[in-house]
């Protein structure tokens, strides 16, 4: 398998995000980046809130917001299973600052409601970094 290159699949609940052959992988975990090469060792782990970047064979890559999840690398294949994901080209910079608003708007009354503006400040922050206009 010389130039077997990575199979990369998004999956949400709803759709099939993408399906596509891929030469890198770079999807955020719930502690950090994860790097993905051909014939990487076996991998399973929880994904966090982010901007997955999907390198292609032929040079270029597509980057996709995804929302937590999971992530498995299993024979240069990748699957990722996110509640939510969407291409950079389905976001938009308003949008991206609207969800910022209404992040930093998020009252602190509670150590839970603290988490979930930090979770809602990173996702406006992931969109807003790969929105288009």
């Amino acid at each position: 398998m010389p130039d077997t290159p990575i199979r990369c699949s998004v999956i949400t609940p709803e759709r099939t995000v993408l399906e596509t052959e891929a030469s890198a992988v770079v999807f955020p975990a719930h502690d950090g980046l994860v790097g993905v090469l051909k014939n990487r060792a076996p991998l399973v782990c929880q994904l966090g809130i982010g901007v997955l970047r999907v390198d292609s064979p032929s040079g270029g890559s597509r980057e996709f917001f995804i929302d937590g999840g999971f992530a498995e690398v299993r024979g240069n294949e990748i699957s990722i299973l996110t509640p939510r994901a969407a291409a950079a080209e389905e976001l938009s910079k308003a949008d991206a600052e609207k969800a910022a608003a209404a992040a930093a708007a998020m009252p602190l009354t509670s150590d839970e409601a603290f988490e979930t503006r930090q979770q809602a400040v990173a996702r406006a922050a992931a969109q807003s970094k790969i929105a288009k206009k």
